[in-house]
């Protein structure tokens, strides 16, 4: 059987890796700055996250839902406390399309209405639901295409006014940060005009903190900057450091049901145990901060290179435009083993762990510059 040939790839064969430091099978040594898509927050093999998850296979490794996991109280209790929404109530799944999914139905569930609002250039996971509110058609079929969905332009306060004012919407969804689109940040106005729409017109406000969520932008959450509590909070990426979970926290106006959400994997043993050592680390190693730190240090350090166009982000959620994105991007990789992201054919996107320092900052930034300074004069 061969593999079902969907993914473009580095023929690059990842073997080993440890805190943002990455190896080969065959010897190569790489800097992570990119975090497979924002997923690695602690960094690699964290010995804290090693030893959570290796206690809990000498104690249990699965168990479905259908029995207590006291497991899941206790991750709940902590990402209550470090992320402020201590009085929401935690449903946990397994991917960001999983979390968006079910955010989707607890909302038409309250409200009894259909229709969702989403933001153009938005990406919310490939699953049926999540595709309908992906602003892309190429990734829907015809099966995820049939959804009650308007797309309105970031920060069109106007446009949101009057499709919520139709009074047939369940849910507004908007990402704290886009990250497919290049690093797009709703202004702080937007959010709170949202907030305020949804209340008046029995809508719900969701925000997918999937990429941007778990610290990476020097706040727990990115629509934090905006002073604003959403309704839903969806949170997926770095929340176990890669080993697959997600989570939806819900507003305690929203009542529960017995069978109005299920998951087989969602919050099984082995995914809290991973996810309670990425909060304690976080907390721990003052991750948050260290966010913001190494954030201002790079815009600072880069700000000054004229290949760059524009520099977009918060924390350690960066986009950068370039003219020669990719073939700076591949040089970055090829020539100095410094792994980045990209989105659409301008942007590189910066997503490394959380837990960085100045010398990995310095490596990229020295790297970085020598090769736009070639590729410019080239």
């Amino acid at each position: 059987m061969n593999l079902f040939d969907v993914y473009t790839c580095y023929n690059i064969n990842l073997v080993n890796g440890k805190g943002a430091h990455l190896s080969d099978d065959k010897g190569n040594s790489y800097l992570d700055f990119y975090g497979g898509h924002g997923v690695i927050s602690i960094g690699h093999s964290h010995p804290h996250y090693m030893y959570r998850l290796e206690n809990q296979l000498h104690c249990l490794g699965f168990y479905s839902n259908a029995v207590k996991n006291d497991l899941q109280e206790k991750f709940a209790c902590l990402l209550g406390k470090i992320s402020g929404y201590e009085t929401y109530n935690l449903f946990l799944c397994n991917s960001g399309a999983e979390a968006n999914e079910n955010a989707l139905k607890v909302a038409s569930f309250h409200n009894q209405k259909a229709k969702v609002i989403a933001i153009k250039g938005a990406f919310h996971g490939r699953t049926s639901g999540a595709l309908s509110i992906t602003d892309n058609p190429k990734l829907s079929s015809e099966f995820n295409a049939k959804h009650n969905v308007v797309f309105v332009a970031m920060n069109d306060e106007l446009a949101l006014k009057k499709e919520l004012e139709k009074g047939d919407v369940s849910a507004v969804i908007i990402e704290g940060i886009q990250g497919v689109k290049g690093v797009v940040i709703p202004s702080n106005k937007f959010l709170k005009v949202a907030e305020k729409y949804c209340a008046e017109n029995n809508a719900l406000l969701i925000l997918d903190e999937i990429q941007s969520g778990y610290g990476r932008t020097g706040k727990f959450f990115a629509h934090q900057y905006a002073g604003i509590q959403p309704d839903i909070i969806t949170t997926a990426k770095g929340m176990g450091n890669g080993f697959p979970i997600a989570g939806v926290l819900i507003s305690p106006k929203i009542k529960a049901w017995k069978g109005m959400l299920g998951t087989t994997f969602g919050g099984n043993h082995l995914s809290c145990a991973a996810a309670t050592a990425v909060i304690e680390t976080i907390e721990e190693e003052k991750l948050i901060d260290n966010a913001n730190i190494i954030g201002d240090y790079l815009f600072f350090e880069l700000k000054d290179n004229k290949a760059i166009k524009a520099i977009r982000g918060k924390g350690l959620m960066i986009g950068i435009d370039l003219e020669n994105m990719s073939e700076i991007r591949t040089k970055l990789l090829m020539e100095y083993g410094i792994f980045t992201g990209a989105s659409g054919n301008e942007t590189l996107r910066l997503l490394p762990p959380l837990s960085i320092g100045i010398k990995e900052a310095d490596q990229f930034i020295s790297a970085f510059n020598q090769i736009t300074q070639t590729v410019k004069n080239g």
